[in-house]
């Protein structure tokens, strides 16, 4: 295997890393507020954010920012959607990447890099065509699964025919997320499993008041396969005579505005719309979730991690998942939630009316929820990607000083 020659300006002994963070979008999307979480929690590297452009004014989410972080915009505009388009729109997006990957290539903060992170997939796909001859360290961010439901035909090939094969390290925000990409990475690539940067407070849960009605809630971005639709038919269904109560914070990004207007017209249909609640995008995540007793994940194919489900955790709320992708992995049924079959109406609705019946059992998954181990603040995020940058540059400046001597 060749690889590029060790960069004669790389990351002296003891000197703090120069790591850049790709992002195609400034949309408010788990990703980048991850990402905005972890590059604020004051980590031990020197981050540079570089942006593709976008319709936003500013820099979108990345305004939320410190000043100490740089933010740079080049390149050419990265629209959604084009992974489902047709022949003429995927060439066009094709030639997007290239064109993005150039820009990058050529700004001075990728050429004085010890170390590139692609945030999102498609930032991975212009990220390695940049890296390629390099000799810089490419880290490939894994939020979604490596499949084509996940990240559409188009961008499924690109990860794994491009992508995956030539990056020097991956980080997967859950085991399942890392599998699916494993039959697509080089042998000698780093990997590593972290939980994306959620705004965590692991000891700080707080007790529901009991006072009012039952509130439930869902709080992820208004998207198709994100489960409101779901969620709504099941709350009807079990607590449509109550007095209970859903609310379904969230923005609509990435061109699902219309799908916000059918939940609306949804909850009409269903004669819940006095009681459901659609409060748009919530700053105050930890506020919000005071409110609730029950806090469901019901996406409607395997969720990649599920940061909504690690918030309900910390925040120590009775908590529903779909048994798939990695929520599962974060939530044992009976003991700190509750599991139901993926895409089973009935069984989200059976689960729904038994914790409104139940206190006693909404009181024990809390407590279980707020003891769950393994919830991680953001500085503990951060230094866990400390680690693994270190771990990757090490690697790759080790292969380079073996293949110069062979």
């Amino acid at each position: 295997m060749s690889v590029a020659p060790a960069r004669p300006d790389g990351p002296r002994a003891g000197s703090r890393l120069r790591v850049l963070h790709l992002d195609h979008t400034t949309a408010r999307g788990g990703a980048e507020y991850a990402l905005v979480r972890m590059l604020a929690a004051n980590p031990a590297w020197t981050p540079t954010v570089l942006l593709a452009p976008t319709d936003d004014r500013g820099n979108g989410v990345y305004d939320e920012l410190p000043a100490r972080v740089p933010v740079r915009v080049a390149g050419v505009r990265q629209p959604a959607g084009v992974s489902a388009g047709g022949a003429l729109r995927q060439a066009t997006a094709l030639a997007r990447l290239v064109a993005q990957s150039l820009a990058t290539r050529l700004q001075p903060a990728f050429r004085t890099a010890d170390l590139v992170d692609a945030n999102t997939a498609r930032a991975a796909a212009y990220g390695a065509l940049a890296a390629r001859t390099s000799g810089v360290p490419f880290v490939v961010h894994l939020r979604d699964m490596t499949t084509p439901e996940a990240i559409g035909r188009a961008g499924y090939a690109l990860m794994t025919r491009e992508v995956l094969p030539r990056a020097d390290g991956v980080i997967a925000n859950s085991r399942a997320t890392l599998e699916s990409s494993r039959p697509f990475l080089r042998r000698d690539a780093r990997t590593a499993v972290i939980p994306s940067a959620a705004g965590l407070h692991p000891g700080s849960a707080s007790t529901p008041t009991g006072d009012g009605p039952l509130t439930i809630g869902m709080l992820a971005r208004i998207d198709p396969w994100k489960g409101q639709g779901q969620l709504l038919h099941a709350f009807a269904r079990a607590l449509g005579d109550s007095d209970a109560r859903l609310v379904l914070p969230g923005d609509a990004p990435f061109g699902h505005e219309a799908y916000a207007r059918y939940l609306r017209a949804l909850a009409a249909d269903l004669g819940v719309a006095d009681r459901v609640e659609f409060p748009g995008h919530v700053s105050d995540i930890a506020g919000t979730l005071a409110g609730w007793d029950v806090a469901v994940q019901a996406s409607v194919r395997p969720e990649p991690l599920g940061q909504n489900v690690l918030q309900y955790l910390a925040a120590g709320r009775a908590v529903v998942v779909a048994g798939e992708g990695g929520p599962a992995e974060w939530v044992t049924d009976g003991v700190n939630g509750l599991v139901v079959a993926p895409r089973d109406i009935d069984a989200l609705a059976a689960a729904l009316g038994r914790l409104a019946v139940d206190d006693a059992l909404r009181a024990r998954l809390a407590a279980g929820a707020a003891a769950t181990p393994g919830l991680l603040d953001d500085e503990a995020v951060a230094a866990a990607h400390a680690e693994f940058y270190a771990e990757v540059v090490a690697a790759r400046a080790g292969t380079a000083s073996t293949d110069a001597a062979d």
